[in-house]
């Protein structure tokens, strides 16, 4: 009987699959993903894929059945178990596989799942992830093998591996880590029996109900209770995870959120140190401040793509020693892998403020006071989404307009700086608003909103977003 499966169309995404459990993602979509990647590897002459996932409760579920499709295509399958979506690259890395794939469902709501894919060492993303589905719906799979799988626990060597780039000399810290319930739990808690230091770990039991917040530290709420403990303990930093701990969120010892951005630029002073000059690689949602840090520290910024596996494949196509996303993706190819991690960039950060002669908020002395919005997400039809900016990106044109349309359009004036872009995995538009002064930012919010309606939408809900950063 041959081989055959339809996926639900919303499950197949730009960067990763990802759908809700028992609706639009179940066992057998898992084993066909198997079957399919499993074939891609074969007929690309690879033998060999490293699976992990996370701590949800679907995931071990998941796991076994993708495992299945993985070895029905003859693959030997390198087991890791759970832990960080992180930890099963440094799996691929350093066992050379030829694939690799984690499930997990990220920062998602805990009824989400999905997988996460390398291949040759390399994200697997975009138009492959279309292929996949073609090539089930099509039956476009090596005849059946069976191949072998095998357990493996690499906890050990990674966790001595992110300890081993610790640079802060022998000042000991004051940190909270919050992993909120997810994946990061168990290595986490082996990773700061290695590290100098006081440590305190919140909410570091793996539990996929996610008990006491949502795991993604980009929500200012979702960081209350790291916030709080760090005032309770007078600790120098605070850092957080997401729920499979790639991507990272910081608080200073004044309980300030460090953005995205701010975390980026601390990051890159550093590593141009080591590589004066280099080219820096960050996306289009993140401040002016960030690129024109960059190019002051001696560095080249580089505005490019959102999403994960787009910066990553941008950086090792220029050779770029480090970059990062807004959202908390943070990737280092300076001693480390180019991959994002948080936990790496956990220690990479502590690291830093252990070497500083002032505390972690004297960050932001010196840098450009400006005033923005957060990423502001609205809903716009799936069909209409790309024409919308395609319209403006029209208009802006015709009107001689300073814009970037790497990703969506980012509007450059003596104001400051606009971006409007589609989501690859939503049914929304983003935007975002950035300018030093008040006034400035209410014109380039009016700007926006007149190309918006130009296009037959309404603006976004600007109230409340105007922060300093």
């Amino acid at each position: 009987m041959g081989f055959a499966h339809i996926f639900d169309p919303t499950l197949l995404r730009e960067y990763d699959i990802r759908g809700i459990v028992g609706r639009t993602l179940k066992a057998p979509d898992a084993f066909a993903i198997g079957r399919v990647f499993g074939s891609i590897v074969v007929r690309g002459g690879g033998k060999t894929v490293a699976v992990g996932y996370d701590g949800r409760l679907s995931s071990p579920e998941l796991e076994a059945a993708l495992v299945e499709g993985l070895v029905a295509s003859g693959i030997d399958v390198l087991r890791i178990g759970c832990g960080p979506t992180p930890m099963l690259y440094f799996a691929a890395t350093v066992r050379k596989t030829d694939g690799a794939v984690m499930v997990t469902g990220s920062h998602n709501p805990p009824d989400y799942n999905g997988f996460k894919m390398m291949l040759d060492g390399k994200p697997f993303f975009g138009d492959r992830i279309t292929q996949i589905g073609a090539l089930a719906a099509a039956g476009e799979v090596v005849p059946h093998a069976q191949g072998s799988e095998r357990a493996l626990d690499i906890s050990d060597a990674y966790v001595a591996r992110l300890a081993q780039d610790w640079d802060g000399g022998d000042r000991k810290l004051n940190v909270v880590w919050d992993s909120g319930n997810g994946a990061a739990g168990d290595v986490l808690a082996a990773l700061v029996e290695r590290l100098p230091g006081r440590h305190t770990i919140l909410f570091g039991e793996i539990d996929g109900n996610f008990p006491n917040h949502h795991p993604d530290p980009t929500i200012p709420k979702n960081l209350s209770a790291l916030i709080a403990e760090v005032a309770k303990r007078g600790a120098d930093l605070g850092i957080a995870f997401d729920g499979d701990a790639d991507r990272i969120g910081a608080v200073d010892e004044t309980g300030e959120i460090l953005f995205g951005d701010q975390l980026m630029l601390l990051f890159a002073r550093d590593v141009l140190k080591a590589h004066p000059g280099a080219t820096i690689v960050a996306d289009v949602k993140t401040s002016q401040v960030l690129f024109d840090e960059i190019a002051r520290a001696g560095g080249v910024p580089l505005m490019w793509k959102t999403g994960h596996s787009l910066i990553k494949a941008k950086m090792a196509e220029i050779g770029s020693p480090f970059g990062g996303e807004m959202s908390g993706h943070i990737f280092f190819a300076d001693h480390w892998y180019g991959f994002d991690d948080a936990l790496y960039a956990g220690v990479r950060l502590m690291g830093a403020v252990a070497r500083m002669d002032e505390p972690l908020s004297h960050l932001r002395d010196g840098l450009p006071v400006v005033l923005n919005t957060p990423e502001l997400r609205f809903n716009c039809d799936e069909a209409r989404k790309f024409g919308v900016i395609a319209e403006v990106a029209e208009r802006l044109r015709d009107a001689g307009a300073n814009y970037s349309d790497i990703d969506g359009v980012r509007v450059l004036t003596a104001d400051g700086w606009w971006l409007l872009r589609a989501s690859n995995t939503q049914a929304v538009l983003v935007a975002r608003v950035e300018s030093p002064s008040s006034e400035g930012l209410e014109r380039l919010k009016a700007q926006l909103a007149s190309q918006l309606a130009q296009s037959g939408l309404d603006a976004p809900d600007f109230s409340g977003t105007d922060a300093g950063h």
